[in-house]
């Protein structure tokens, strides 16, 4: 039997699942960022600024706020409001419907509700792409930023299709400024907002934050998880930037306990400590390929 299989029949026999997804999960999607997915989006901003890639550009010192909100309104849109170039959020949910699972995950682009997963259970601990916050957060809150998103993407003269999906105009030409009317503030008092991505100690977990956190502990709890549960822990595209929030801990609740078995699924990355090498399943390959055998 290779891991492949162990890893089918794991899924089949296990009574809870708790899935662990990091930032490959969505590398394996499409969601790239970077070659030919950001020269297509940002290739204005490549040219004009020098940035190399959608990540990097999300820290650049843009000369204004009209461009630096140009900038986080395709950051956003083209990884937020947008399906991935690949099926692999909806294989994934193909082969984990029908099971008692949980999702925790670092990603902030919405993709696990965008293919279908239970709000349920799903924990963003990181934030989403799809949240304002103020700049001190200091009231606690987030926004919606949808409606902003879509204002701010017309307003570079992107181009709505039969689809619904803004594409680039025929004549390649964008603008890389929104109008000054446009840069958002906060809806309550006019202030300054931000991301509502951790970065520092102002990131706000709103009620929903701790909402998600609560249900995650809930099925710990309630699944003897972290006791003698027939559980699978299956660690999805997760490197070493965040290791404390997944992958340290999966390793010590499968440690914990006996009947725990890790999987974790990760091109290049794929390994385990010694002390739980037995019940370990580490697949070297690409997420989307492996999970498409498995349906």
């Amino acid at each position: 039997m290779n891991e492949i299989e162990k890893l089918e029949s794991t899924l089949f026999e296990c009574d809870a699942l708790v899935i662990g997804a990091g930032s490959g999960l969505s590398t394996a999607a499409g969601l790239t960022y970077s070659g030919e997915r950001f020269q297509k989006y940002f290739f204005d901003f490549a040219e004009a600024f020098g940035i190399r890639d959608i990540y990097s550009g999300g820290f650049y010192p843009f000369p204004d706020e009209e461009t630096l909100w140009a900038w986080w309104a395709r950051h956003i849109y083209f990884n937020r409001y947008i399906n991935p170039p690949k099926k692999v959020y909806v294989d994934l949910l193909s082969l984990v419907s029908g099971k008692d699972y949980f999702v925790l995950t670092t990603n902030v682009d919405h993709q696990f509700q965008r293919a279908g997963f239970d709000k349920k259970r799903l924990f963003y601990t990181q934030g989403d792409y799809g949240l304002f916050q103020t700049t001190d957060g200091k009231n606690g809150k987030t926004y919606d930023n949808q409606d902003w998103v879509m204002r701010a993407i017309e307003a570079q003269k992107f181009i709505l299709d039969s689809n619904g999906i803004y594409q680039l105009p025929e004549n390649g030409s964008l603008k890389m400024q929104i109008p000054s009317e446009l840069i958002p503030k906060c809806p309550d008092d006019g202030s300054r907002v931000t991301m509502n991505l951790r970065a520092d100690d102002t990131f706000v977990q709103d009620k929903g934050w701790y909402k998600a956190a609560k249900q995650c502990e809930d099925f710990l709890q309630t699944r003897n998880v972290l006791k003698d549960g027939k559980v699978l822990f299956l660690e999805l595209g997760v490197g070493a930037n965040t290791p404390g929030i997944i992958k340290y801990p999966f390793w010590q609740m499968t440690a914990q306990n006996p009947n725990a078995v890790y999987a974790c699924l990760n091109f290049g990355e794929a390994f385990a400590p010694k002390e739980i090498s037995g019940r370990s399943i580490c697949i070297n390959d690409d997420i989307g390929k492996v999970l498409k055998e498995m349906i």
